[in-house]
C-alpha cells in the first residue's frame, strides 16, 4: 500500500481546508494517510475519515535535536511521498531527512529540499483555499469529485454540546455569534456585535463563543436581552464540543475565523463579515466552503454596517 505522509500543522481553519484534498489522495491511491498537525488540532484531525493516522508537531522553532528524532521516526515508517500543505523549513528539512522518496509543496522557504513543487502564488487569492490544495495533490495525480468538507463527531462530544446548551437555558432554536478573530484588520467592532445581540427584532436564543484567549470579553455579553437567552461560552469548550453546538445552530455569525470552517463542515450556514483590501485574506480565498452561506465584504471591515448583519440574519431567519 502507498504511505502518504502530509504536512498541516497550522491553524483550524486551514488544517480543515484539506479535507478535499485528503480525499482526493484517499480515492487516487487507497493510501495508508498519515498527517500531521499542531497539537491542539490532533483530535479533530482523528474525526477526519480520510486520515489513518496522525502524528504531533507543534507550529514553533524546535531544536535540531528534536528535528533529527522527529525525522528518525518518520523515516522509520517507510513513506512513499510527503506533501507539505503550510511550507516550513523544518517540514522540508524533516521530509529530506527522513529520505521520503517524493517530496510535495512549494517551491518558498527551502522548497529546494523538494522534488515535486510549484510556486506559491497563494497570496493572489486567485483561488479558494480548497482548490490552491487540490491543485498541489494533483501534481502527484489524486484527483476526487467529491469537493465537501466532512467530519465525524462522536456522538459523546455532541451530547456534551446539547447538555452545555441545557445548563445555560437554551432547549430550543439558536444562532452562534463568533465575534473575535486573532488578527486586528479582519475585527468587526466588538460593540457591533453587542448592537447585534440587543436588537429585540432578532428573537431568537443567541450564543456567544470564543476561544481561551477571549475570556476578557465575556462579561461584556451577559446580560444583555430580556426578550431571549443569551449563552456565552467563552473559552469553555474543547474543538468537538464546539463542533456539536454550530452543527445545531440555525447559524453563525462571525469575522473570517476557524469556527467558520467548522460550521462549514458541520452543515451549519454562515454570515462571514470580510475585509476585502488584501488579496491574500480576501473572500474568494477564504470564504465559507460551500453553498448557503452570506458573505458580507468591504474594503474596510468597519464599514460594514449593523443594519446588513441584521439584514442578512433576518433572511435565514425566514
Amino acid at each position: 500500500m502507498k504511505k502518504i505522509l502530509l504536512f498541516r500543522n497550522d491553524r483550524l481553519g486551514e488544517f480543515l481546508l484539506i479535507i478535499p484534498a485528503l480525499r482526493a489522495l484517499k480515492e487516487t491511491f487507497k493510501c495508508w494517510l498519515t498527517v500531521v498537525v499542531n497539537p491542539y488540532l490532533q483530535e479533530l484531525a482523528h474525526c477526519v475519515p480520510e486520515i489513518d493516522e496522525v502524528f504531533i508537531w507543534e507550529m514553533r522553532k524546535h531544536k535540531l535535536k528534536d528535528i533529527f528524532a522527529f525525522s528518525h521516526l518518520l523515516g522509520q515508517k517507510n513513506f512513499n511521498t510527503a506533501i507539505i500543505m503550510n511550507p516550513t523549513k523544518e517540514a522540508h528539512l524533516i521530509s529530506f531527512l527522513a529520505r521520503i522518496p517524493a517530496r510535495v509543496g512549494y517551491n518558498r522557504k527551502w522548497g529546494f529540499l523538494l522534488n515535486k513543487k510549484i510556486p506559491d502564488r497563494k497570496d493572489l487569492g486567485l483561488k479558494h483555499e480548497v482548490e490552491y490544495n487540490l491543485e498541489l495533490v494533483s501534481l502527484i495525480g489524486a484527483k476526487t469529485e467529491d469537493k465537501s468538507l466532512k467530519i465525524n463527531v462522536p456522538p459523546d462530544k455532541l451530547r456534551e454540546a446539547k447538555e452545555m446548551l441545557h445548563s445555560q437555558g437554551i432547549y430550543d432554536s439558536y444562532i452562534v455569534i463568533h465575534p473575535f478573530t486573532s488578527y486586528p484588520p479582519k475585527q468587526w467592532p466588538l460593540e457591533r456585535f453587542l448592537e447585534v445581540i440587543k436588537d429585540t427584532s432578532i428573537k431568537i436564543n443567541i450564543v456567544v463563543i470564543g476561544g481561551k484567549e477571549n475570556i476578557f470579553y465575556q462579561e461584556q455579553f451577559k446580560n444583555l436581552s430580556r426578550q431571549k437567552q443569551v449563552a456565552v461560552l467563552i473559552g469553555k469548550t474543547d474543538l468537538l464540543q464546539l463542533a456539536g453546538i454550530l452543527s445545531g445552530a440555525k447559524c453563525l455569525i462571525s469575522n473570517d475565523s476557524g469556527p467558520v470552517h467548522l460550521a462549514s463542515a458541520m452543515g451549519t450556514r454562515c454570515i462571514v463579515l470580510f475585509d476585502n483590501s488584501v488579496p491574500s485574506r480576501s473572500p474568494s480565498r477564504w470564504r465559507p466552503w460551500g453553498e448557503g452561506h452570506i458573505v458580507i465584504q468591504k474594503p474596510d471591515i468597519r464599514q460594514i454596517t449593523v443594519e446588513e448583519v441584521h439584514t442578512a440574519l433576518k433572511s435565514f431567519l425566514e
